[in-house]
Formats: C-alpha cells, sequence, structure tokens
C-alpha cells in the first residue's frame, strides 16, 4: 500500500546552532580586519569587552584580579566569546526555523556593538564600522547557509504510523514527478528535492560553516597583529634623547646578593601589568598628541617630537598596584626616562583651586592625581623610556605618566593623551567612581622573596631575603621573627633613593620543626607596617607578610 507523501523534516536542530556560530565567528573576523584597516579603532569585541569591564562592580573586578591575576582580560574575553557562542546557536537556530528570526539576532548582536563602540572614549565615525561590516557579513552567511541547509529524508506516512494530518511541522507539497525518476514516496531513502531543483549538499553546508569559523579563527588575532606591527615598527623606529639629568649608577650594594631575592630591577617583560584595557592600546608617535587644559591659564598641546625635545630626567622609580595582596607581586621597579609634569605645569600656570590633574588614556581611562603632588618636587614624569628602551606597548606607549609615591590607579596612567586641571570636588576619576579612595599614598609594606613559603628545608643556616619598600619615604629599618619570638633587625641593601624598594637579608639558624617567618619595615618617617590586615579596597592593603614552612 502506497502512503501519502510525509512532509519534509526541518534539519537537526546543530546544523542551526552551527550555521549561527559560524555567522558571529565571521563577524568578529570581519570586525577585527576592517578595525585593523581603519587604524585600529574599536573591533566588536574590544568594544562590548570594553562596555563589561567598565560595567562589571568593583568587587567582581578585585574577585577577577584575584582570581586570574594579570590574565584577567584574557579571562574576560574568553568569557564575552563563551556567552556570544551561546546567543550565536541560539539565532542560528532560529534562523533555521525562520529566516527572518535570525536576520533579527543578527540586527541585535549589531546594535549591541555599534553602541559600545560609538560610547567609547574619543569615538569617530569610523568606531562603529568594523562591528556594522561585521554584522552584514554574518548576514550574508546565514542565509547562504540557510540555502543549503540539509534537509532530513521524508518517508512514507505509513513508515510514519500516521493516520492523520501532520502537526508537528508545516507541510510541503511533494515535487511533481519527473519522467524516469523515482518520487519521494517511492523510495524513503533519496534525500528530498529542494525548490531549486537542486539536491541539499551537506557537505557544502559543513564546508561554509567551518571554513567561516578558521577564517574568524585566523582573522581576529591576524587583524590585531597588523595594526600591532606598525605599532611596533614606529616604536622601533624612536631614538630617546640623552637625559640633562641622568640615573645615578646603580652600586653593586643595591642587591642582598642572596639567591632567590627580587632583583632590584624589574625586567621589562617581568614587570606587572593591570589596567582596565581589554586589549593593549595602539598608537604610533606620529598621531599622538597630549592636551594639558582645565584650570590652567594657558592651555598646551605636545605632539610626540615636541616632547622628546624636551629636558629629559631618567630615575629609578618603584610602582606598585593597589591591588597588590600582602607579599604579592603586583610591584616591580624600573628605570624611567621621561619629562617633569612639575615643569609642564609651571608653564600652563593652574588656577587656585585646580587641586587634582586628572589623566586620560586613549581608552578613555581617568585617574585623579593631588596637584600638589605632582608640583612638590619628587620625580613625577611623563615616560617615555622604560630600563633604557621606548616604553613597551603594554605599559604604555608611546607616553605615560610615573609618580613615586601613590599607588597606580591614581597616578600611573598608561597610553597617556590628556591632562585636565579640575578639582576632586568636581570630578571623581574611574576607581574612584568604584570606591577606590581619591587619596592613595603607597603604604609601608614588605615581602619575604626566599625560602618560599611551604618549603622543607635542612636545619643550619638559611638566608632569609626579600624586598621591603616605602615609596617617597623610603625604608630604614626591616625585622623578621621566628614564630612569634623577637623581633630581628635584617640587614638593608643601598638604595639610589627614596623612591625604590629596598632589598634585605636575615641569616637564620634554622631548626627542626614547622616554623612561621614574619616581617615588617619600618618607613623614613619612623612609621612601622602595621599588622592589622585588611583588603585592598579602598586604598591599599596592609598586614605583615607571614610564610610557613618544615625544616628537617
Amino acid at each position: 500500500m502506497t502512503g501519502r507523501p510525509a512532509p519534509v523534516k526541518p534539519p537537526k536542530q546543530w546544523y542551526g546552532e552551527l550555521a549561527g556560530v559560524a555567522a558571529t565567528a565571521l563577524a568578529l573576523g570581519v570586525g577585527e580586519l576592517v578595525a585593523a584597516a581603519t587604524g585600529g579603532p574599536s573591533a566588536p569585541l574590544v568594544a562590548v569587552g570594553g562596555v563589561a569591564v567598565d560595567a562589571a562592580p568593583t568587587p567582581v573586578k578585585e574577585f577577577a584580579v584575584t582570581l586570574f591575576y594579570t590574565y584577567d582580560k584574557l579571562a574576560l574575553q574568553a568569557g564575552i566569546v563563551a556567552v556570544l557562542a551561546v546567543f550565536a546557536a541560539f539565532i542560528g537556530a532560529l534562523a533555521m526555523r525562520r529566516l527572518a528570526y535570525g536576520l533579527a539576532g543578527v540586527a541585535v548582536f549589531g546594535m549591541v556593538g555599534v553602541l559600545a563602540s560609538a560610547t567609547r572614549a574619543g569615538a569617530t565615525w569610523a568606531y562603529p564600522l568594523p562591528t556594522v561590516v561585521g554584522a552584514l557579513a554574518a548576514a550574508g552567511l546565514l542565509v547562504l547557509l540557510r540555502r543549503t541547509l540539509p534537509r532530513r529524508a521524508a518517508v512514507s506516512a505509513p513508515d510514519l504510523g500516521d493516520t492523520g494530518p501532520e502537526t508537528n511541522v508545516p507541510a510541503q507539497e511533494a515535487p511533481t514527478p519527473v519522467q524516469g525518476a523515482r518520487s519521494p514516496s517511492s523510495d524513503a531513502g533519496m534525500p528530498v528535492v529542494d525548490g531549486a531543483g537542486q539536491p541539499p549538499d551537506r557537505r557544502r553546508f559543513l564546508a561554509l560553516a567551518v571554513g567561516a569559523i578558521g577564517a574568524a579563527a585566523v582573522a581576529v588575532p591576524g587583524g590585531r597583529r597588523l595594526w600591532a606591527q606598525r605599532v611596533a615598527a614606529a616604536r622601533d623606529a624612536v631614538v630617546l634623547p640623552s637625559p640633562s639629568s641622568p640615573a645615578p649608577p646603580l652600586s653593586a650594594k643595591v642587591s642582598a646578593g642572596v639567591p632567590g631575592a627580587e632583583p632590584f630591577v624589574t625586567r621589562n617583560a617581568d614587570f606587572y601589568r593591570i589596567d582596565t584595557a581589554l586589549t593593549v592600546p595602539q598608537m604610533e608617535p606620529k598621531d599622538w598628541r597630549l592636551r594639558v587644559h582645565g584650570r590652567v591659564k594657558r592651555p598646551l598641546t605636545l605632539t610626540y617630537e615636541q616632547l622628546l625635545a624636551r629636558p629629559m630626567v631618567e630615575r629609578y622609580i618603584t610602582l606598585a598596584c593597589v591591588s597588590n595582596e600582602v607579599g604579592g607581586e603586583l610591584i616591580g621597579n624600573a628605570r624611567w626616562l621621561g619629562v617633569p609634569i612639575k615643569d609642564l605645569l609651571d608653564e600652563v600656570e593652574p588656577e587656585g583651586g585646580a587641586d587634582q590633574v586628572v589623566s586620560r588614556s586613549v581608552d578613555g581611562y581617568t585617574a585623579g592625581t593631588p596637584t600638589a603632588a605632582l608640583r612638590d618636587g619628587r620625580d613625577a614624569l611623563l615616560a617615555v623610556g622604560m630600563n633604557g628602551e621606548p616604553l613597551p606597548v603594554e605599559h604604555g606607549f608611546p607616553v605615560r605618566m610615573v609618580v613615586p609615591g601613590l599607588y597606580g590607579y591614581v597616578s600611573a596612567t598608561k597610553w597617556l593623551t590628556e591632562l585636565e586641571l579640575s578639582r576632586f570636588s568636581d570630578f571623581s576619576a574611574y576607581w574612584v567612581r568604584r570606591d577606590y579612595a581619591a587619596l592613595a599614598p603607597v603604604k609601608t609594606q614588605s615581602r619575604i622573596d626566599t625560602p618560599a613559603a611551604g618549603k622543607r628545608l635542612e636545619q643550619g643556616l638559611v638566608m632569609v631575603a626579600g624586598v621591603a619598600w616605602a615609596q617617597h619615604r623610603g625604608v630604614s629599618v626591616v625585622e623578621v621573627r621566628v614564630d612569634d619570638g623577637p623581633w630581628q633587625q635584617a640587614q638593608l641593601a643601598a638604595v639610589p633613593s627614596v623612591d625604590t624598594w629596598r632589598q634585605w637579608s636575615w641569616p637564620w639558624q634554622a631548626t627542626p620543626g614547622k616554623h612561621r617567618l614574619q616581617v615588617r619595615a619600618t618607613d623614613n618617617t619612623g612609621q612601622v607596617q602595621t599588622g592589622r590586615v585588611h583588603k585592598p579596597l579602598p586604598d591599599g592593603a596592609t598586614g605583615r607578610h607571614t610564610i610557613e614552612l618544615t625544616v628537617t
């Protein structure tokens, strides 16, 4: 008995999910390439990620830094990609049922990206362009994939056990039989002919989808690399001027001479990086401008060449992040080359009451630095060099701020483009709006570098060593104690100024058993490092670094 032809079944759901993921991946890849071609403005992933960074509550940011350390931006990008993949699979499934639904989902994706990019700092007409072009590419691929969509084979109604009208899927008319051809009802294993008279092509569908994903996997890092290579080449061409006030030569005595202790000078590759930039901002020196304005009598704009032509100061300065936990590694010491900020401020003549200098990064980040701290004689710099070479791009090239004695979130703006004289009562900078203190002098801290916590040692002489810091005040004493015993004074290494950390060492006659070592420092004002434990929020962590180890 020949049954009536059954309606064509819709494709399996994973076809739609794959189509959505492929279309979204293509959008991201095309967006990155367009961003690179238009001078590196906001690519879709970067734009949306930047909004996510800015919108995240302070506890979430702190948790991310604590959990992922300096890889917090990479973790955020991975999280955004995961969310996008879920959304992409959803709109792909919709598109396979009705194309208009899928295109609407792509439009939503595009609008989110456009709004995110258009609201970034310094946004121009070119900022939304990568998202728009990427969304159009995604829509085109979605249409193409739907046209090549594999359909599941139709079978006769008796084979399905169907005794009534089909209610789950819309019915389609059976194709008109062609002479010499078998009808669908005569062979349930034959593929269904589509409306264009062509057999569905599963391999073509998979080739398009997987090809788009593969192309995106190449285009996303490739687009970023294209722009980064241009900036890297421009950086390599920079010739730093000789300082008019060079840093004093370092004595061998700056080192405690204990293996395992942190080097006095931190290599550029090892210097910590904590900032709000989802990806490292890329700016060529020829495009860089510094605008000094606000509550000043004589506003000033400088090019990179004009800045390099000014007298340069070179100093060893230790920078610390406010997110650094007690005993943490978000601190480093480098030799910086730059123009004294005081000279610029004297030139523009701040108005009375302008107690804050708001520094802005190319990506819109802001920091508020007390004007008095920039004019009190400390070596606050607009830095262009780090350890004898132009600033690394990830550390602020072309220009960043370096201010000894203040935590980075109020003083160390990277990729600097603007200084605005303001008042604390008129403007709250990025982290101040997120519950951090407006004033943030670095707290007196110390750290044990060696031996490492949890290490098993042999009894006998053990050299304990580490670093201590109290930038712009200096460290005068470091003490160590074992198992709550008396404090023992450590030997201090030399320092070139009060603006750097200081190495210390202490010989310990270790006896068998489990022991607890603790360290504390005293700064040059006589202030002893507090033992009160406090998290970094709102103005830096406190407490004494303590480690436990076993001696056999």
